[in-house]
């Protein structure tokens, strides 16, 4: 983001006059009641009061000035920014069909072709029949209980790389993303990707581009500024390198289908299957599948490699929390070499762990923005037609009016406490509520907590010896997810009670 500042500062001139030339129809209607929010500079709005920040911290402590819902200008974009539990409430529930499209993003006009996915693409009756084939089709639980192989395969390589280093300072970082990755790319695409390491690359790069306020998505209006800040070039050519793999892949798929080669039924199949037998009210196309999966690999690869890094973290930090979830997970794994996802039902306390994690660190602090189909009201104000909300759920995940000790790492504090995430408890929304809520729930925390797992009940885990738990960095980098900006480094030595490591 300071990139982008201060490229906007250099070019800012231009902007201005610009700005001035441009011919503005004043507005007759009745004035509306905007939230209040903090004082404004010309052309910029609020940019100033969050450059150089972490923009959910930022918004956080200008909502304890400014209140729980602001009206901010962020250049060009009039936005609402909602950071308390109640009022998320108003977005996600009460008003949520009329807070149920999405605001324009260059990333998904030229990356998710058109905008014709289920995370960016605008409300519509085709957004609800993909959004239900991805529920009901891809993502239901049986769907990801049959994935189960692919995971267990992925775990197995990562305990062991991490038995071949015991005794030694390690960054698992880079292992757990690769473990993930894969998973990913097996149930999307069975278990022979040959182009994984360059798709995965491409996400990646992606990931970095765009953080949500980028200079062209920030000053719509102005389209040469995609152009002279690179954004819309870098953009076209990952969109053509992730066209091209998945072309690959279909026509690779095509070829096993002609042969009659039996299908693994991935998550590519399904949706193949589900166009060439017709019968949908909106026919879908190659590129309209190409953009789910650009969804898939975005939504549900760092997310979830982020959290594993992030709860072990917590755990070095707090070493009564580790000691309590080990000894949990050898209790009921019982000196067990082979571990199966059933087993994970009876963890309870690892359960509150990760629920910890993510209220802590969740991977969007900043939810992906909703834009207003039909004007409605939130705490009395009045939230017009196009215009943009973001909800903080790290704001509201350490509202000290719903959580005790809030910016504490607690995983106790669910114990007597029936809250979760999926969505009804307004104080804990890590992957959001309502009709724009996560689909991928399921399949990212079922690997999430199997590589936990099986990290707290092989290994034992210490710092290497020039760290300690109150001085690891909890620094988080700046962009759309929060990933720990300097990799936890850990030794693990080998938990003696277990004998052999599944090979």
């Amino acid at each position: 983001m300071d990139t982008d500042i201060t490229f906007f500062l250099v070019v800012s001139s231009l902007i201005l006059s610009f700005y001035f030339i441009l011919i503005r129809k004043p507005n007759a209607s009745k004035p509306l009641n905007l939230p209040p929010g903090p004082p404004k500079l010309p052309i910029i709005g609020n940019l100033h009061q969050i450059a150089g920040a972490l923009p959910h911290h930022a918004f956080r402590e200008l909502a304890k000035k400014y209140g729980p819902i602001m009206h901010m200008q962020l250049g060009q974009i009039s936005t609402i920014i909602v950071s308390s539990p109640q009022l998320a409430k108003d977005v996600f529930k009460t008003n949520d069909l009329a807070l149920a499209s999405r605001p324009y993003a260059l990333l998904a006009d030229i990356v998710l072709y058109g905008s014709s996915d289920v995370a960016l693409g605008p409300y519509s009756d085709y957004w609800r029949q993909m959004k239900k084939i991805i529920t009901v089709e891809l993502l239901s639980p049986q769907k990801v209980r049959s994935f189960s192989c692919f995971r267990e395969q992925e775990v197995d390589h990562f305990i062991e790389f991490i038995r071949s280093n015991c005794g030694k300072p390690v960054i698992i970082r880079d292992k757990v993303t690769r473990m993930i990755n894969n998973i990913v790319c097996k149930s999307s695409f069975g278990d022979n990707c040959k182009q994984q390491d360059v798709l995965i690359e491409l996400i990646d790069e992606l990931g970095r581009l765009v953080s949500g306020f980028s200079i062209a998505d920030l000053f719509p209006e102005f389209g040469f500024l995609s152009v002279i800040s690179g954004m819309k070039s870098n953009l076209t050519k990952i969109h053509k390198s992730l066209d091209k793999i998945f072309d690959d892949i279909f026509e690779e798929r095509k070829i096993k289908s002609e042969r009659k080669e039996e299908s693994e039924d991935a998550l590519l199949d399904v949706l193949l299957t589900i166009k060439e037998s017709g019968g949908l009210q909106f026919p879908i196309t190659d590129d309209n599948i190409k953009a789910i999966f650009v969804n898939i690999f975005v939504g549900g690869t760092d997310t979830s490699a982020m959290t594993i890094e992030w709860a072990m973290t917590e755990m070095m930090r707090h070493p009564n929390v580790m000691e309590k979830a080990q000894k949990e997970v050898r209790e009921v794994f019982k000196g067990k070499n082979k571990i199966s996802e059933s087993d994970l039902r009876d963890l309870v306390y690892l359960n509150f762990v990760v629920k910890e994690t993510l209220r802590l660190h969740p991977s969007l602090p900043l939810l992906l923005p909703r834009e207003c189909r039909e004007q409605c009201q939130i705490d009395g104000y009045d939230i017009p037609v196009k215009m943009k909300v973001i909800v903080n759920a790290f704001a509201c995940a350490v509202d000290p009016e719903y959580w005790d000790d809030a910016e504490s790492f607690k995983p106790e504090r669910f114990e007597k406490s029936s809250i979760d995430f999926t969505g009804t408890n307004f104080e804990f929304v890590p992957f959001g509520s309502g009709r724009r809520m996560c689909p991928g729930i399921g399949f990212g925390v079922i690997s999430i907590k199997f590589a936990l797992a099986q990290m707290l009940y092989y290994f034992n885990w210490n710092l290497p010896s020039e760290l300690s738990p109150n001085n690891i960095d909890m620094t988080e980098t700046d962009g759309g997810v929060a990933i720990k900006k300097v990799p936890l480094m850990v030794m693990p030595t080998l938990y003696n009670s277990i004998l052999t490591i599944k090979q």
